[in-house]
């Protein structure tokens, strides 16, 4: 695979590298050897961070800290990363060991999260602070109109455990019911059960982690329409 091509740049970024090699460091995960995007990748969380912050402080004049410092983490937390990584179809263009391709490693969030950190790192480097901010609210466009730092960021999980201890009722039950496909793309089918309800809910994830949030925010569902 070629990273230095315009072609790739500018269909792929938006942004044009005056240094194509750190566009390569970027792409190269740690699977290759010693010449990886682990420090890219160190630089860029930073950078990420930053620019997200600067954001939400302007655009948000009356949230308190703690809305914009949890606005802040549903923003860069992984699974956020990876889904704006797979908009870009990142996966495509990244470097992996033989092991890590075997393995559908450009598929895996973590994997996609990290380079994209390493992305914003090398920007940083190539092009500074400004070119960093034009690409992350750009890439970050949709997320950050749907962005509300009033609202409660609570995951599902929390939100069932702790409408569950106000009741002083047992947490909840999560089940691993089934496992499909390969390897690199499994999906995970898990059961929640709960003392209020007499039927399960099941739901479906990547990650047992998705299939549990997804779990509890159906049984959640259930209990606001059929309140026990």
């Amino acid at each position: 695979m070629t990273v230095t091509g315009g072609l790739l740049v500018d269909e792929f970024l938006g942004y044009g590298f005056a240094d194509p090699l750190l566009l390569r460091r970027a792409l190269t995960h740690r699977s290759t050897g010693n010449e990886n995007n682990e420090r890219l990748e160190f630089l860029g969380d930073a950078v990420l961070g930053q620019v997200i912050a600067d954001y939400l402080y302007r655009a948000f004049p009356e949230a308190d800290e703690g809305q914009l410092t949890r606005t802040r983490a549903q923003l860069v937390k992984k699974d956020t990363l990876a889904s704006v990584a797979r908009a870009l179809n990142l996966g495509e263009y990244i470097l992996l060991g033989e092991g890590e391709v075997k393995s559908g490693g450009w598929h895996r969030d973590s994997i996609l999260a990290n380079t994209l950190e390493a992305l914003i790192g090398a920007i940083y480097l190539d092009g500074g602070l400004t070119a960093c901010v034009r690409q992350i609210t750009t890439w970050f466009a949709s997320s950050l109109e749907d962005v509300d730092p009033h609202k409660e960021h609570k995951d599902a999980k929390t939100r069932l455990q702790e409408y569950l201890q106000a009741r002083r009722l047992s947490l909840p039950n999560y089940t691993a019911i089934d496992v499909t496909g390969p390897a690199h793309d499994q999906q995970f089918t898990i059961e929640c059960r709960i003392d209020l309800v007499p039927d399960p809910v099941t739901a479906e994830g990547k990650s047992r982690r998705a299939g549990e949030q997804r779990a509890a925010a159906l049984m959640l569902d259930r209990l606001e329409h059929e309140p026990p």
